[in-house]
Formats: C-alpha cells, sequence, structure tokens
C-alpha cells in the first residue's frame, strides 16, 4: 500500500515530538522512607539485664536499619544493624537511662533516624541469701556467742551487728558477743548485711536465740518493803529499783537466787530508814551507814539518796551506788561477812566496805565470781 507524502509526514512528526517529551520528563524519585511508629526500648532496666530495640514502624517496606544506643543521651557502642541489644553489665549503667536511636535507610532515599523514649533509670542488681546466718555458744548471761554468716549467691563484703528484740545492741558490730546483764530475757539474733557495688545490700537473720541467767532458779526468797522515820525519798521508786537490782544477772540472782517482793513478812525485810533511826535497830548500826540485823536489811536513807564522799570522789554514779548497797547489805543476810581489796586496781568485792574507802580498788557494784557461793539460809 502506498502513503501519502502528507500521511507520512505527519508520522515523522508525530516520533519526533514523542521523543521530544521523553527527553524532557524528568526521572521517577525513589519513594521517602517514614517512619509511622517510633522505635521502643523493651526488657527490665536493670543491672545484668538486657535491653532489646524495637525499630517502630516504617514505610515503605524495603527500609533496612542500623542502632545506636544512648546513655544518658551520649552514644555508647558503635551504630550497627546488629547492635539490637544492650547487656547492662557495667556498673556504671546503675541510675542512668538508655534509649536507642533507629536509622531507616533505603537506595536512593535520605537516612531518617528517630530515637526511642528513654528508659526509667538503671537499677541495682540483686543477688540472694542461700543458706541464713546462725548462732553457736550458750546464751546465758557472760558466756560467748558466735554468729556463723550464713552463704550468699555472690561474693560481697560483709557487715555483722547483734541485735536485742530487733534493735541493733551498742557496740556489738563482731561475730562474737558476750551476753549482757541487758540481754537476760531478750531475743538476741545475729545480722548480716551483704554488700557488693551496684547491687542492692541483702540482709539476712539468724534464729532468735533467748538470752537467760547464768543459773536457772534454784531458791525463790521473799522479802518485804517497809520504811522508819520521816523518809522524804520515794518509796515507789525505791522498791522498784531495788527490785532492779535483785533481777539483775550481775548480782545475787547469779547464784540461782530469785528474789520476790511481797506485802508482809518473807525471809527478810528491806527496810529504807531515815539516818537518825538506823540505830534504833541495834547499837552497832549508826546514822552514817546502812546495817544489817538478822533479818533485817537497812538502807539509810541518806546514803540511797546522796551516796558516800569516798565514793563520789571516785566518780561512782548514784544508781550504781544504790546497787551496791542493796548487794552488800543483803550479802550479809546471806551470811557474808565484810572482805578487803584483793589487789590494787582490781574490782572491789561487793561486801568490801565501798562506801567507806576502796583502797586501791575499783568501784564495783556486783559480786565477784568468788562471792557467788551458796549462801548457809534454806540451802
Amino acid at each position: 500500500m502506498t502513503m501519502s507524502i502528507r500521511g507520512a509526514a505527519a508520522l515523522v512528526t508525530g516520533a519526533v515530538l514523542t521523543a521530544s517529551l521523553l527527553l524532557a520528563a524528568p526521572a521517577v524519585a525513589d519513594e521517602a522512607v517514614v517512619s509511622t511508629a517510633p522505635p521502643a526500648v523493651t526488657g527490665t532496666a536493670q543491672l545484668e539485664q538486657t535491653l532489646t530495640a524495637q525499630p517502630g514502624t516504617w514505610t515503605p517496606g524495603d527500609v533496612s536499619f542500623s542502632y545506636q544506643w544512648l546513655r544518658n543521651g551520649a552514644p555508647v557502642g558503635t551504630d550497627s544493624p546488629a547492635n539490637t541489644t544492650r547487656a547492662l553489665s557495667d556498673v556504671a549503667d546503675v541510675g542512668t537511662t538508655y534509649a536507642v536511636r533507629v536509622t531507616g535507610t533505603r537506595p536512593g532515599a535520605a537516612p531518617v533516624s528517630v530515637t526511642s523514649a528513654p528508659t526509667g533509670p538503671v537499677a541495682k542488681g540483686t543477688f540472694a541469701s542461700t543458706r541464713p546466718p546462725s548462732i553457736t555458744g550458750s546464751p546465758k548471761y557472760g558466756r560467748k556467742l558466735t554468729g556463723r554468716t550464713g552463704s550468699f549467691s555472690r561474693r560481697a563484703d560483709l557487715d555483722y551487728r547483734w541485735l536485742r528484740d530487733g534493735r541493733p545492741i551498742g557496740g556489738a558490730k563482731g561475730r562474737h558477743h558476750r551476753v549482757r546483764s541487758a540481754d537476760v530475757g531478750h531475743r538476741i539474733t545475729f545480722r548480716v548485711k551483704a554488700s557488693r557495688p551496684g547491687f542492692s545490700t541483702v540482709t539476712a537473720v539468724s534464729q532468735a536465740r533467748t538470752a537467760t541467767n547464768l543459773r536457772s532458779v534454784r531458791k525463790t526468797v521473799t522479802y518485804s518493803v517497809r520504811t522508819r522515820g520521816s523518809v522524804s525519798a520515794s518509796v515507789a521508786t525505791f522498791k522498784r529499783l531495788a527490785q532492779e537490782t535483785y533481777d539483775d544477772p550481775r548480782g545475787w540472782r547469779a547464784m540461782g537466787v530469785r528474789f520476790k517482793r511481797v506485802s508482809s513478812g518473807g525471809d527478810f525485810t528491806l527496810w529504807l530508814s531515815q539516818a537518825s533511826k538506823v540505830p534504833s535497830f541495834s547499837s552497832a548500826c549508826s546514822t552514817t551507814y546502812s546495817c544489817r540485823v538478822g533479818r533485817n536489811v537497812v538502807i539509810n536513807e541518806t546514803r540511797w539518796q546522796r551516796a558516800t564522799p569516798a565514793w563520789d570522789d571516785r566518780d561512782g554514779t548514784l544508781r550504781d551506788y544504790r546497787h551496791m548497797v542493796v548487794n552488800h547489805e543483803t550479802g550479809h543476810w546471806f551470811g557474808r561477812g565484810h572482805v578487803s581489796c584483793g589487789g590494787k586496781g582490781q574490782k572491789a568485792p561487793v561486801m568490801q566496805q565501798q562506801s567507806k574507802g576502796l583502797k586501791g580498788c575499783s568501784i564495783n557494784p556486783w559480786p565477784k565470781s568468788n562471792e557467788l557461793h551458796a549462801p548457809r539460809y534454806g540451802w
């Protein structure tokens, strides 16, 4: 078939125009990288735990990712596609926050970086007591207890403390504790605190041991309290303090004697007497000091209130004097006589006349061990 000159020309013109349009049109750009949901950090923010980066949601679907961890906002480690986890193994991590910066890329498109919300502060690590502490030794007054530390799941620095009814005993911080008078009748425990840098302190406590007197009760002695003359001191306080002296494990209670106050009578009478009335018990007694006559244990009120010059000269306390004078005069009722200082610098025996002077001994309100033999009355 024969094409006309006009038709051929039109065909050529169209082809040229199409080619021109194709050459003039710009290239189609690659689709941009877009984050549609932000990245996040999962896992527990605690020492020895691991955090994991979640990239979030991106478009289009062929975006590739790299991860940069930030500690307190500053980069740590490398920015890498493999860097999806962060092990919290450094003690320096404790108290810091972590976030992850995710960078999305695809060929021909500009990279886009988005940072997650930070974690809370990294918490201290934890470990545990695997075997509790324990106590060995006798819990009797004056005896030594030893604390065994038990064991922990981690090596740690250990701190020891002895407790009385759950409260720290002053100065009792080592592995050994000698049972004190204040411990008797109370629950004694041994506490171990284990500490390690970057970890929470672990506290473990032994089972309780109840501290007891050196000897169980072998005999109960009854006594009543009376006054003679004009007494200005509080009789109620006198009764209370005298009973404290009798109950104290450092005193005659260490012989196994229990003292029980009764309303009248009893094995002996404990008197609080006006000083001028003390000789009324016996001509052998004076207005200056306390005395014992038969079943009467007589405490001179002036001495009870003021102690003595010899005692004060040695800086003795009034409370210790009151312990001493009750123990001394009650010791006479037990059949004890006066004894002398055993040697310069030694503790005075309680049966020494400490009200008059120490003779080189030091003040001591309590019976010494060699004075704690069984009394002659009723034994």
